[in-house]
């Protein structure tokens, strides 16, 4: 699952029009990038959860055969294996929300399309680079603890206030049971430097969690809270993840991680090297 309604306020006007899932990174766009992954750790099924006016983000994901006839008309190859491996990484089901109210409720509004299957759950703003990915990490340790997974990473104290805060039981290298989450705590109240990323594994239970949650600040149902909930009947671990989640959830970092994987990229790295030619002169 992946929930993709948000407005992309951050990067307006850039996306007064266009989903920020779709600005491109290198060659492809945001969306894709998360499609690879779930596909890479064993999804063979994408619901995507969308506001209205995001209906792109699933069109891209589906095959286009009047784009596929021409480019091939056109002798265009390179371009349809592109088109055509965009179109088929798997099938795509689309949840809708109808109002931006918090990332727990647009979770919520895929339950239908779920059932009471285990699933996989990511936020798009964050690109894995990881071998194996990030999500195969959790789901490796749900096939170990048979759990709901979240995917942890340490921060300085003085920076946990910016994400969700994971309290935890015990620990087992790199895999800890978490005894409570709390979004976004004041660092002097935070009971660990485990950040909660925007990677889970989240059992069916999660949905009734959901529905008894109370909105927040906003009106917003906060996905940390339910898990809280959850909490109360069954255990949650965490995944301490190797490997790194790159931001592209804001213009910033959105650059940052361009600009950091064009130098690796042998279409794109001496573009980069001009420019940090420039920059040194």
């Amino acid at each position: 699952m992946i929930p993709a309604a948000g407005l992309g306020t951050r990067f307006l006007p850039a996306t007064k029009e266009l989903p920020k899932e779709l600005l491109p990174v290198l060659d492809r766009p945001v969306i894709q990038w998360a499609a690879e992954e779930a596909v890479a750790s064993g999804a063979d099924e994408l619901i995507l959860v969308l506001a209205e006016g995001k209906e792109a983000l699933a069109a891209h994901l589906r095959p286009d055969p009047a784009l596929e006839r021409l480019l091939e008309d056109r002798g265009k190859t390179v371009e349809l294996e592109a088109v055509r491996h965009a179109g088929n990484l798997c099938r795509v089901t689309v949840a809708r929300q109808a109002a931006p109210r918090g990332l727990g409720d647009a979770v919520l509004c895929a339950a239908a399309a779920v059932g009471d299957r285990t699933f996989l759950c990511m936020l798009p703003d964050d690109l894995s680079l990881a071998d194996p990915p990030v999500l195969r990490q959790l789901w490796s340790a749900h096939e170990e603890f048979g759990s709901s997974i979240l995917a942890l990473m340490r921060v300085p104290k003085e920076q946990i206030s910016r994400y969700g805060c994971a309290e935890i039981a015990e620990s087992r290298g790199k895999l800890h049971r978490v005894s409570g989450v709390v979004e976004k705590p004041p660092a002097a109240e935070a009971k660990s430097e485990f950040a909660v990323m925007g990677r889970y594994v989240l059992g069916p239970a999660i949905f009734p969690a959901l529905r008894e949650t109370t909105p927040g600040a906003l009106g917003e149902i906060q996905l940390t809270d339910a898990i809280s909930r959850m909490l109360k009947t069954e255990e949650v671990w965490g995944v301490e993840f190797e490997g790194e989640l790159l931001d592209v959830g804001t213009p910033s970092g959105w650059l940052a991680t361009n600009m950091r994987l064009a130098r690796d990229h042998p279409e794109f790295r001496s573009a980069v090297a001009a420019i940090d030619g420039i920059g040194a002169a």
